[in-house]
């Protein structure tokens, strides 16, 4: 596998390579100046640098392609571009995102798990694992950063990747902004955003409004976010930046999957008793942050963060009455009432070794979620007895240290270590005939170190290598349900531990190109796979020993004449490596079987045009290959080509900027699904994608 990957690597950056050089040999030949590629400035090692120089998997999406032709809801308007990472819109924003890297998070079925998840310093994934990517806020974004490989478990509970969003700074005069979107499905969202440099203090302020009826039966949403940034310059007393992020998604209803059968009849109905139950689901959250970073003598940097914020979910399931009713059953409605928050500090010192410059830098994070849980009858669309009631908290106290150090002029490390223990704790207060009481706790603690290695073969070409370890504890989520329908959380869960590898290189193809290209392999010991779904509850146990191997390429190039081209694949292999047995039936999974929800292959392309008179037109193409929908691969969603076409305009003046853009998603009017339920208990795998839709806006921005 490893050497056909590597063969199918060089073949691939042949082409590449051979079509960067006609095109840039064409360039010449028209005499045409060509736009240089922007540096691409990453701070996922906590310390800014090019990601060009960084031994470690990491891509940066810039302001202009989160926020060009994009509505700016999703994270999957930005993030297909990255490569091994595929992110899927369920069309079903009471579910959230599918987001997977690596194919870690691909077994989710709601929410993001195995990735962490940042927005400006601050956690947007819990202590467990269990992460929302509905709070970011793509509207007032910088620049989105996503860093896969073993320097992902330098942030702690996350073994497949970390995803980080930054906000943007006020601009340097007061501007204030308004953008209005319409689309398919009566899909609208109003905007607005104000910002500047007001003396020592530089503050943004983004909110929308976001409303669609959905493409499915059952699928309308609204979601009012608000996000805010302060930064306060203090000179020699440091920089105090605040954020506030407040999001309300009231009542959003829950098309839920479909069988095969469905999909086949009506692609756009709800699921099986969704209409009777009335599934649905309303989040309020706020919360706030603050980091405070200082220059201190001698080279040394000091940054202390703290956060908190509250989190509500009421949700409705659609379970039967009559399973509900039984004494150990936790009802059909889930509420919840979430407190959590956090603090940590780091220390940076610059100095050099023998003659080398080396970066060291060593903290502390504490995150800790507590959650009223209870559970209530779902009596047809309206909440009945109370079934289930607790609390549960989850605390992560982590210790971490990493130095860089370039010990010769072409050689550069970069090693670090971090040492976590995670906590779990149940407190049951629901306790009846039939129903004991299942308090109970459990705790989980790792090392994890991570070591990468760049040798510059020339100033153009930079070779890499890393390896390390990780680890994914099971989220509350998961902890939920003990095997064979006993009561109490299952303890028994163990983390899933990750040993990953990888080689790569870096290219700069001229000053107008670049190419990334990487090969990892990772083998996971005690996966966390679904052991049983039946009655609305589902619950996991450990599986043996999985492996991924995989390639990564990204292609990105401006040419003569206004064209922008940018390649994206992913070839990945992910498999279990021992059988084992899942069910009550205890069903035998072969060695050989593909992981469910992990596509063996993703492909993002795109083609731009730019006229210097403010006019550019564009197209994006995608291809997702076969996805498997259980452990047993018995059925599969089927591979799909998609493509989108996209165009806008600007205008500028003295002291004003409006841009108009339109765009068709799924050109060519595929059916297709565009992500899977794994393991759904009754067959409802599939998720179906929109058909041909439309889009278009426009956004005003003035300046005093």
């Amino acid at each position: 596998m490893a050497a056909d990957m590597i063969l199918h690597t060089m073949q691939i950056a042949r082409s590449v390579a051979a079509a960067t050089i006609l095109a840039a040999a064409h360039a010449a030949a028209q005499r045409a100046p060509v736009t240089l590629m922007p540096e691409v400035t990453v701070s996922a090692t906590r310390v800014e640098h090019d990601s060009f120089d960084l031994p470690v998997s990491i891509d940066a999406v810039g302001r202009r392609a989160i926020r060009e032709d994009n509505p700016q809801v999703n994270l999957s308007e930005a993030l297909n571009r990255v490569p091994g990472v595929v992110v899927q819109n369920r069309q079903n924003y009471a579910q959230d995102l599918q987001i997977s890297s690596r194919g870690f998070g691909a077994r989710s079925t709601f929410g993001v798990r195995g990735l962490r998840l940042i927005a400006d310093g601050i956690p947007a994934t819990m202590p467990d694992g269990q992460g929302q990517a509905a709070a970011f806020n793509l509207s007032s974004a910088q620049r989105i950063e996503v860093l896969r490989g073993p320097f992902s478990s330098l942030y702690g509970n996350a073994a497949g990747g970390v995803i980080q969003i930054f906000t943007a700074d006020g601009p340097p005069e007061p501007t204030l902004s308004g953008s209005a979107v319409a689309g398919s499905y009566d899909t609208r969202k109003l905007g607005a955003q104000f910002g500047g440099q007001f003396g020592k203090v530089n503050a943004l302020v983004d909110a929308s409004r976001f409303e669609t009826d959905g493409y499915r039966d059952h699928s309308s949403a609204r979601r009012d976010h608000a996000n805010a940034k302060f930064k306060f310059d203090a000179g020699t007393r440091g920089m105090v930046t605040l954020v506030l992020n407040v999001l309300d998604q009231p009542e959003t209803e829950d098309p839920l999957g479909l069988t095969a059968a469905q999909v086949a009849q009506n692609r756009r109905q709800a699921g099986t008793n969704a209409l009777a139950f009335n599934t649905r689901k309303s989040v309020a959250q706020s919360q706030a942050g603050a980091v405070y970073d200082l220059t201190l003598p001698a080279g040394s940097k000091l940054q202390v963060r703290a956060y908190f914020g509250d989190r509500q979910v009421t949700q409705h399931l659609a379970i039967p009455v009559f399973v509900q009713s039984a004494a150990t059953h936790s009802g059909g409605v889930v509420d919840l009432d979430r407190g959590y928050g956090g603090a940590g500090a780091r220390l940076a010192h610059e100095t050099t070794v023998a003659g080398a410059p080396l970066i060291a830098s060593a903290g502390i994070d504490y995150d800790r979620m507590s959650e009223r849980r209870r559970g209530y009858v779902n009596n047809f669309g309206v909440t009945g007895n109370l079934k289930r009631d607790e609390d549960d908290t989850v605390a992560s106290t982590d210790f971490y240290g990493q130095l860089e150090w370039q010990f010769a002029p072409r050689w550069n490390l970069l090693a670090g270590l971090r040492h976590s223990r995670v906590e779990f704790e149940s407190r049951d207060h629901f306790i009846a005939a039939g129903n004991p009481d299942d308090s109970g706790a459990v705790a989980y603690t790792r090392t994890t170190p991570a070591a990468g290695i760049t040798f510059k073969l020339d100033p153009a070409v930079n070779l890499y290598a890393n390896a390390g370890r990780g680890f994914e504890t099971p989220t509350f989520a998961e902890l939920a349900y003990r095997p064979g329908g006993a009561t109490g959380l299952n303890f028994a869960l163990k983390p899933a531990n990750s040993t990953h590898g990888e080689i790569g290189a870096k290219v700069r193809l001229g000053a107008a190109s670049r190419l990334n290209v990487a090969l990892f392999r990772i083998d996971v010991k005690d996966e966390i796979v679904i052991n049983n779904a039946s009655g609305g509850r589902t619950d996991f146990k450990n599986a043996a020993r999985t492996r991924r191997e995989g390639l990564e390429l990204l292609w990105e190039a401006r040419f003569a004449g206004g064209f922008e081209a940018a390649l994206a694949y992913t070839l990945l292999d992910a498999r279990f490596r021992q059988p084992f047995a899942s069910g009550t039936a205890a069903v035998t999974v072969p060695a050989g079987n593909r992981l469910p929800g992990v596509s063996p292959n993703a492909l993002f392309g795109e083609l731009v045009w730019r006229h210097q008179a403010g006019f550019h037109a564009g197209a994006e193409a995608r291809r997702n290959g076969k996805v498997y929908v259980n452990d047993a691969n018995s059925e599969a969603a089927g591979a799909y080509t998609v493509l989108n076409l996209r165009m806008g305009l600007e205008q500028r003046g003295k002291g004003w900027r409006l841009t108009e853009f339109a765009r068709v998603d799924n050109a060519l009017d595929r059916r297709y699904i565009g992500s899977v339920i794994v393991g759904e208990a009754n067959g409802r795998f599939y998720e179906p994608a929109t058909e041909r839709n439309w889009m278009a806006g426009v956004t005003g921005e003035f300046r005093f």
